[in-house]
């Protein structure tokens, strides 16, 4: 179970396509080994309200967040965290290199002693997604 949760400008909507960039870093993350694919989540928030530096509005931003279940390995963590902001400063390269952006990522472990959860999701995937 990871959660990547990304906080973004709102004018990026009309630049990026934000459903890809989930995709892409589902694909990413499944990839490494280190996450469970079925347990994988990848949310995009749009921040309607944001100011970024000089409070130009051609400014714009992602911040995202890995939270994952405590107990890895400080090297499967950030292969982790690397293959995750690879795959996100590819897909917004093009992006960058033309306008003014900002890409940040943090990894932030879950407490499981303060942690809950219930599932199907697995009950309707294939079996080699288990």
């Amino acid at each position: 179970m990871p959660h990547i949760v990304l906080d973004y400008s709102a004018n990026l909507d009309d630049m990026l396509d934000m459903r890809a960039l989930c995709a892409a870093l589902k694909d990413a993350a499944a990839a490494t080994g280190v996450f469970p694919a079925a347990g994988i989540r990848v949310r995009a928030h749009a921040a309607n309200h944001s100011v970024v530096a000089d409070g130009d509005p051609r400014h714009s931003f992602i911040d995202m967040t890995i939270r994952l279940a405590a107990g890895r390995s400080a090297e499967k963590k950030t292969q982790a965290t690397d293959a995750v902001f690879d795959a996100a400063k590819a897909f917004t390269a093009a992006h960058m290199g033309q306008h003014p952006f900002m890409l940040s990522l943090e990894l932030r472990e879950i407490d499981a002693e303060y942690s809950r959860k219930v599932s199907s999701i697995r009950n309707y995937l294939p079996p080699d997604m288990h």
